[in-house]
């Protein structure tokens, strides 16, 4: 998965739908999410799957509210549609990604 900041964060989510992850490096918990979220990467491959490290980007994480990781919040052109906090199975992932579509 492409880890991306606050630089790109716009542009990555501008078009299409975009899978966000909110991790940080020494969250036990978000590591366990990025299995699940890199098999549906291969999967989906019409669907952007990106990490974001809140440590390094704090401004972001700010302006979507995240307070706790993991955090994953699913756009579709730019625009939050759906967010879901903590470890959940790649079915359930994949069953909020349908809703985006």
């Amino acid at each position: 998965m492409k880890e991306i900041s606050t630089a790109n964060f716009k542009e990555i989510i501008a078009e299409g739908i975009t899978v966000v992850d909110f991790w940080a490096p020494w969250c036990g918990p978000c590591r366990m999410l990025t299995p699940p979220l890199e098999e549906l990467s291969e999967e989906m491959p019409n669907v952007k799957f990106v990490k974001l490290n809140i440590d390094n980007n704090p401004e972001v994480a700010m302006e979507y509210g995240v307070m706790s990781i993991p955090t994953i919040i699913f756009f579709k052109d730019g625009e939050q549609k759906d967010t879901q906090i903590g470890v959940i199975p790649k079915e359930k992932i994949k069953n909020k990604l349908d809703k985006v579509m």
